[in-house]
């Protein structure tokens, strides 16, 4: 009897419905992707002691207590199952970027940098989902390996947290298809490879390319070494840090500012594009149909504000085409650097540089916003519409390099568009609700969920995001998140049907 009662009951274990969410495999892959950030932080604390600074302690303090929180995310992780799922892949894309910025909020805290919580969670969510937006009104004091450590987060969070994990830890290979799936959502994925690690390598080389060479051009154009590597990896990750308060303003120079349009524009191209040009030339490159809606999209944007500046503030062309063509560029590929107060510049262009917020860049760059590639379908669907309603019984798909895009997908978009506005109407009424100004509540949350940093009126690009209560910096920061991982990652958490079987 009793051998029986043993038997029945090990079948019965064994027979278990396997729980669908490996909370096992997540706590592991989450205690490798921080041994990466404390890399990052003996990195920065290199920084601060190679200019002598106090703040290697900081940096060195919180070196020890990720790399604590990361043994015992792996002591937890004991005898885990080598299975990684969708929803393991979505718990992991959202809970790594919270962690990290829980733990990179650390140096500015223990260094002294800001004054509060708050300040030191916004600035570094704002820093890892490339978004930019600043609370810091003392920049020009703050410490080389603070600066650095700031624009580092843009240079890890531009292609994405877990996509580095993929690139880099063979540790995380059994699921980075899941990994890769659920943190670079988009329209379509193209694959350059059919391993997903070594796509992202791929890609990974293009962004260090594009590092190096803006690395050398601001060298050469009057920057030192240190703000040229820091505006690289804020301009290629298109976050929009500076080493200096004023911004790009700071060093007045036209060539420094033509350079990082260029680089700003070209960082918010899809990257594996770059591999067609490589391989098969530019002409096959340029067919793509995303890439010239944006690129014809900001030279548009440009030469009208070009011309409102030349004929109504009456600038030389030149300079009127610089200053448009840079916040365009910035604001377009959501990367949040500034030359020029926009807020002076006549109301019609607020209404263009609005669309560029919403806009974004391309799918599968470092950009923000909708994406170009997403409001090239709307575009066709509204065309399909009108030609349906003359003619009822005709079949029009929605082509994309004359490919015709399945249902499913063309739905997405739509849906993707209606929820991205809907959370941008939400986070509007929240602000507002916490005694935001109308304008300038619209303006914070679309570009938060766009990940531009820079917004308008009183959080314009000549005025730091400090001014707004403790309150509102948390739901931005969440706006942050949502517009960085694309909605869906994060708000599957809150979706309870997620959580069942």
């Amino acid at each position: 009897m009793e051998g029986f009662i043993s038997d029945t009951l090990y079948n019965s274990y064994r027979n278990k419905p396997k729980s669908i969410i490996n909370h096992k495999i997540i706590c592991r892959v989450l205690g490798i992707l921080l041994l990466v950030e404390v890399a990052m932080f003996l990195l920065c604390a290199a920084v601060s002691w190679g200019y002598g600074e106090d703040d290697v302690r900081a940096f060195l303090l919180t070196a020890v207590i990720t790399a604590a929180a990361a043994g015992v995310l792996f002591l937890v992780s004991r005898n885990a199952e080598h299975r990684l799922g969708r929803r393991d892949g979505y718990c992991i894309a959202t809970l790594v970027w919270v962690l990290f910025t829980l733990f990179g909020m650390l140096p500015f805290c223990f260094s002294g940098s800001v004054d509060s919580v708050a300040d030191a969670f916004f600035e570094t969510m704002s820093g890892f989902t490339t978004t930019g937006a600043t609370v810091l009104d003392n920049i020009d004091s703050l410490s080389h390996g603070i600066l650095f450590w700031r624009s580092l987060t843009h240079a890890i969070g531009g292609l994405g947290i877990v996509c580095f994990a993929v690139a880099l830890l063979p540790l995380v290979s059994e699921g980075n298809v899941q990994l890769f799936s659920a943190e670079a959502t988009g329209v379509t994925h193209d694959k350059l490879h059919s391993k997903i690690s070594v796509m992202v390598k791929w890609i990974w080389s293009v962004f260090l390319v594009l590092n190096i060479a803006e690395i050398i051009l601001l060298y050469v154009g009057g920057m030192s070494m240190f703000d040229a590597i820091c505006h690289a990896f804020s301009t290629t990750g298109t976050g929009g840090f500076s080493t200096k308060q004023a911004s790009i303003a700071y060093w007045n120079s036209p060539f420094i500012e033509y350079v990082i349009a260029v680089f700003m524009i070209l960082s918010g191209v899809n990257f594996t594009l770059y591999f067609l040009w490589v391989n098969n030339g530019w002409k096959k490159m340029f067919r793509d149909e995303e890439l010239r809606f944006y690129l014809c999209s900001v030279l548009g944007v440009t030469l009208i504000i070009t011309a409102v500046l030349a004929f109504q503030k009456g600038l030389d062309v030149e300079s009127a085409f610089r200053k448009a063509l840079f916040q365009v560029s910035t604001l377009h590929t959501s990367c949040g650097f500034s030359t020029d107060d926009y807020m002076l510049w006549p109301p019609f262009t607020w209404v263009l540089l609005m669309y560029a917020i919403l806009a974004g860049g391309c799918t599968g760059s470092t950009g923000g916003g909708i994406k170009s590639l997403r409001l090239l379908v709307l575009g066709k669907v509204i065309r399909n519409y009108f030609s349906r309603l003359i003619h009822p019984n005709a079949v029009i798909p929605v082509r994309i390099n004359n490919q015709a895009l399945p249902s499913d997908t063309v739905m997405g978009v739509l849906m993707f568009i209606s929820l991205y506005l809907l959370c941008i109407l939400v986070g509007w009424a929240v602000l507002c609700l916490l005694g935001i100004g109308f304008s300038d509540a619209l303006g914070l949350v679309a570009s938060s969920m766009g990940n531009a940093g820079l917004a308008f009126g009183d959080f314009g690009p000549a005025y730091s995001w400090n001014a707004m209560p403790d309150a509102a910096k948390w739901v931005l920061s969440f706006v942050m998140l949502i517009g960085r991982l694309e909605m869906f990652c994060v708000l599957l958490m809150f979706y309870p049907r997620f959580w069942k079987n």
